[in-house]
């Protein structure tokens, strides 16, 4: 199992190329500063309050003190925000720089792919295939002008008459095929003797007929 953990790191590793580390440190990067921007803009507003409490209890210089402060942290914010700025487009700029390397070297395949084609399949041999193909039609066509010449009108008209023979045979094969199948599917006529009771219960019907011919 290691050994196989061991593997998949490895294989892991070469795919990460020196762009994907660049784009995760950018990336990272952002993220700080992100993080930076906000703990700025949550102290701004802390500062803002206090100020004005200062100014409240009458301390002027401390009020100022931290505004001072307050104006300091805005230019830092809004280097921070020039800094994202060009961070982002960074970022995508080398992202887009990765599509189109990738672009390229499938290109790059492609290309080697057809050329190693167009080596195998030469000019020359493929108008030897085409004139070989452009023979063989001929040639069959030759065949078939022999073969029609060959045959009469009587002879034409003997194999449309053998045609519509075949065609009533197989019409009666299958006939005889349906009937077949049907007569084997029909019950068998039982040729076992009447049971006992039906015996006597006939018996009792013809002595009753009798009695009522004699009354």
């Amino acid at each position: 199992m290691g050994g196989i953990f061991g593997k998949a790191k490895k294989d892991l590793a070469a795919k990460i190329t020196e762009q994907d580390k660049a784009i995760l440190q950018l990336k990272q990067q952002r993220d700080k500063l992100k993080q930076y921007q906000k703990r700025v803009e949550n102290s701004l507003e802390s500062d803002r309050l206090l100020a004005k409490k200062c100014l409240e209890k009458g301390n002027k210089d401390r009020a100022r003190l931290l505004l001072r402060k307050k104006k300091y942290q805005e230019k830092l914010l809004q280097n921070a925000d020039s800094q994202l700025e060009a961070i982002e487009k960074m970022t995508s700029d080398l992202e887009f720089a990765v599509v189109e390397l990738d672009v390229v070297n499938t290109l790059k395949v492609g290309n080697e792919a057809l050329k190693k084609v167009n080596d195998i399949m030469s000019i020359d041999d493929i108008e030897r295939i085409l004139d070989e193909t452009r023979e063989g039609v001929e040639k069959q066509q030759e065949i078939d002008a022999l073969i029609s010449g060959a045959l009469t009108d009587e002879d034409e008209e003997n194999i449309l008459e053998e045609l519509d023979r075949l065609v009533e045979e197989e019409k009666r094969d299958r006939i005889e095929y349906i009937d077949e199948d049907i007569g084997d599917q029909l019950p068998e006529v039982p040729q076992d003797a009447l049971p006992e009771k039906e015996k006597a219960k006939k018996a009792r019907k013809a002595s009753t007929e009798k009695i009522a011919l004699e009354a």
